[in-house]
């Protein structure tokens, strides 16, 4: 039984292109392209003769048993038109196939457009909510920003060009003037990373005719500051007193606070060695 790979392709730049996944694409016996001329520029660039089918949104549905039969043969590689199959695409249909059967599936990593453009934005980077493409439909657009409003990590999105003003509009409406960062044409010639406000970003591209491929970085949603170290403290000693454990303590405060754990721990820690006994043994907190 053969592998399905799911190969990374550069979202612009050629040169983004593993050694692995040309050597892959070289070996397997069949490619699956959501794009088939995308695809064949590539293989073309570098040389590469195996076979290309189509595979996309609009034939997915009869082409995934032909794929899952040339794997009963051998090894099938899956590219979408740009970075990594599966996202945003049909890919996932034909992995949820695949592993139904019992084959092999794999990844060949690669450029990605949703992580090259957050660490690219400037927005924090450690929790992050991917929304694929936005809806086309504003009603259904502006029902889904509702859904997610409140969400405080960072969001990323995708969004074609001849759509890009009315959702600057509907991110403005729904999820107020955000920071956003609104990344254009990545890794091609004319990328273009722009970063201020959702209202800044409008104003700019209501002057300038959106072109090519967004991803739209935007802020996640405004949280209370982070508490003061007496604030801290007051809530540590409360739970303590409860009979809570320092280690849930801190834990608990964390989170309420906007403090790091560790800080917060080191709190207790610090505490803990000031209310020492003079032999140097340590009371209980609580």
């Amino acid at each position: 039984m053969g592998t399905l790979y799911l190969v990374a392709t550069p979202i612009g730049n050629l040169e983004d292109i593993t050694l692995r996944a040309l050597r892959v694409l070289r070996e397997v016996s069949l490619i699956a392209a959501e794009d088939t001329r995308t695809a064949r520029l590539l293989l073309s660039h570098y040389g590469i003769s195996t076979p290309v089918t189509s595979y996309f949104e609009g034939n997915w549905r009869q082409k995934t048993e032909y794929i899952l039969r040339r794997l009963e043969e051998g090894d099938v590689a899956l590219i979408s038109e740009a970075g990594m199959p599966g996202l945003s695409d049909p890919g996932y249909e034909l992995v949820r196939a695949a592993l139904a059967r019992g084959f092999l599936v794999t990844a060949v990593p690669g450029p990605t457009a949703l992580v090259t453009a957050l660490v690219l934005s400037g927005l924090p980077t450690d929790r992050f909510l991917y929304l694929g493409f936005l809806p086309r439909r504003a009603s259904e657009r502006r029902a889904l920003l509702g859904e997610i409003a409140g969400v405080r990590w960072t969001l990323v999105a995708f969004e074609a060009p001849h759509r890009l003003r009315e959702s600057l509009a509907d991110l403005e409406s729904v999820l107020g003037d955000r920071p956003i960062a609104v990344c254009r044409e990545l890794t091609k010639m004319f990328e273009e990373v722009w970063r201020g406000t959702v209202s800044g970003a409008r104003a700019y591209f209501a002057e300038r005719e959106p072109r090519g491929e967004f991803t739209l970085v935007i802020g996640g949603a405004p949280g209370e500051e982070p508490w003061d170290e007496a604030r801290v403290r007051a809530a540590l000693q409360e739970r303590l007193q409860a009979g809570l454990l320092p280690a849930l303590a801190a834990r608990e405060v964390a989170v309420l606070s906007g403090w790091p754990r560790r800080e917060v721990y080191a709190l207790i820690a610090a505490e803990s060695t000031e209310k020492s006994t003079p032999d140097g043994t340590a009371r209980c907190l609580h």
